[in-house]
């Protein structure tokens, strides 16, 4: 939405303090994030990327007084949840335990 420039797109970057010249500039920087998440080889790198990526929204979110911070968020949560399903790497760093009866 953002590379098409989308006219609510332009408007809630207007309203969160920004020119509408960033809207492009920002959706090819998103998108370059998730494509380095999306390679294997990369995909670590992508997600530290992708996680500043959204933590910019956020405070986007918070500095505009909106509770719309909640979808970053998430989509932070997601990220982090599929490289944990399918990097060893990640699973061996965070692991998680099973509760001992």
């Amino acid at each position: 939405m953002k590379l098409s420039q989308q006219k609510m797109v332009v408007e809630g970057f207007a309203k969160g303090g920004m020119s509408a010249s960033t809207v492009l500039i920002i959706g090819v920087i998103e998108l370059l994030c998730v494509i380095i998440y999306l390679v294997p080889a990369t995909s670590v790198l992508g997600a530290v990327l992708v996680t500043g990526y959204l933590g910019g929204a956020i405070m986007v979110h918070v500095r505009a007084g909106e509770a719309a911070l909640i979808a970053p968020l998430i989509l932070g949560m997601m990220a982090w949840g599929g490289l944990y399903m399918r990097d060893d790497r990640i699973r061996a760093l965070l692991p998680v335990r099973k509760r001992h009866e």
